[in-house]
């Protein structure tokens, strides 16, 4: 049974049943029965991880399977409320990376206490009365504070809420110093990671098709390095880079950006209100919290245990970070420029089939980096893809997000509707999210068979 959840996770009454216009799938049929076709598992209504490693006699995975996985989604939440303070953490810094960061900390945690499934990267020695959950709660707990000082109080707070609920004794002690020891030798090994590198300034590219900064505000970008940071299952961003995109000269490029001068106008007639609430609603919060956001309704309603939460949400955060740092790598290779210019320099006839309005506004601000591939597409469709190997891929959602709800009938058709909500707000051209969705596709795949 589906529950409704905000973007930082905290269960709202249920809403009556939101209408969506058929016709918002609107030239893209082909290209989801493609992607349902792939070798996901559809129809599943649990969670499986394949065969125990740990005889099931043992204490320690009897003790494991009777923890709830409900302190992950507590520490997820966490994590969303720490990073809804702007000045939280430099705006250098993808947030993606403390996503996963969290979810490797804890997963490492866990199975360094059960033996239940090979580690991530750190598999610490535990005594046999260890607690898992407590392990996995110091490591959160260590985590953020690691990245986030200024906010210690309250993760200090949300541990000594976890902690309570586990009776004190030796196991106890012991999940603390496993958790502890997890993350000291995650954050060591990260902190090398090009996370911190210093942003290099991005030139203006004056030519038909190149990126320069857009309007209203013309934002510098700021994540010109993150496609060289170092994944954390990839082998390095540019693995799947996507095939260059078609010359803004073509004919190709001229269809799909009418598209969007047509439906992302902040004017547009052609758009539906179903649209324009859809371009609204995958807008108004970070795409990655949204994506978390449904996975801890789904740890919860399905009362997952805690080693199959910190799977879940390990498998999750992975494929969002590794995602962001492979789309960021193709953005900045090959730079090139968002709809609202390319709309609005239409009258120096790069393209004949373009007619340039040099007015044209789309119906939400611009983000500030270039447009090829699309963000939505890429992060969304890696989501989904992961959320689908483990849930299969019918599965009633129900999103609120900055006091909207939105329904949809599986993973994909919510990735979908996100991809396709950035032409509706005048952000992204077909083109763009076709790129995304490969991409983000690819990154799952690849996370899913190497974790």
């Amino acid at each position: 049974m589906a529950h409704v959840v905000d973007v930082y996770g905290h269960r709202l009454p249920q809403p009556t049943n939101h209408h969506r216009d058929p016709q918002q799938m609107n030239g893209m049929h082909k290209i989801l029965a493609a992607l349902t076709g792939t070798a996901l598992t559809a129809g599943l209504t649990g969670l499986t991880f394949g065969p125990a490693a740990t005889p099931a006699h043992s204490p320690t995975l009897r003790a494991a399977a009777q923890c709830s996985g409900m302190s992950v989604v507590e520490w997820n939440r966490e994590l969303i409320t720490v990073l809804s303070d702007p000045k939280a953490q430099p705006p250098t810094i993808h947030p993606t990376r403390s996503f996963a960061l969290l979810q490797a900390a804890e997963y490492d945690a866990v199975v360094s206490v059960t033996r239940a499934s090979p580690a991530y990267l750190f598999s610490v020695s535990a005594p046999r009365e260890a607690r898992a959950d407590a392990a996995a709660d110091q490591a959160a707990h260590d985590v953020l504070v690691a990245l986030y000082p200024a906010k210690r109080a309250s993760v200090d707070q949300r541990l000594s809420s976890q902690l309570s609920a586990i009776p004190d004794g030796p196991g106890k002690q012991a999940g603390t110093r496993v958790g502890a020891e997890v993350t000291r030798r995650l954050i060591s090994l990260r902190s090398h990671d090009g996370f911190s590198t210093k942003p290099p300034p991005l030139s203006p590219r004056n030519v038909a098709g190149g990126y320069r900064p857009t309007p209203p505000d013309f934002s510098t970008p700021v994540f010109t390095n993150w496609g060289s940071v170092k994944p954390f299952v990839l082998v390095k961003g540019s693995q799947f880079r996507p095939a260059p995109p078609p010359a803004v000269s073509t004919a190709e490029y001229a269809t799909a950006l009418n598209e969007v001068k047509s439906l992302g106008s902040k004017t547009s007639t052609t758009r539906t209100p179903d649209q324009t609430a859809a371009g609204k609603f995958w807008a108004a919060a970070p795409v990655w919290n949204v994506w978390n956001q449904i996975a801890q309704g789904l740890v919860t309603s399905q009362h997952a245990s805690l080693e199959q939460a910190v799977k879940v949400f390990a498998q999750l955060d992975f494929s969002l970070a590794d995602t962001a740092i492979a789309m960021y790598d193709a953005k900045y290779a090959y730079r090139v420029w968002r709809p609202v210019t390319a709309i609005r320099l239409g009258g120096t006839h790069y393209n004949p089939s373009v007619d340039g309005n040099p007015n044209w506004t789309p119906l939400l601000p611009t983000a500030p980096d270039p447009s090829y591939p699309a963000a939505h597409g890429a992060l969304s469709q890696a989501a989904a893809t992961t959320l689908t190997g483990f849930y299969g891929s019918q599965h009633h959602l129900v999103v609120t997000s900055k006091g909207v709800t939105r329904t949809f009938a599986g993973f994909q058709h919510a990735a979908t509707e996100a991809w396709l909500s950035r032409i509706w707000a005048g952000q992204h051209t077909s083109i763009d999210n076709r790129a995304g969705e490969q991409l983000g596709t690819r990154v799952a795949d690849f996370v899913a068979q190497h974790i």
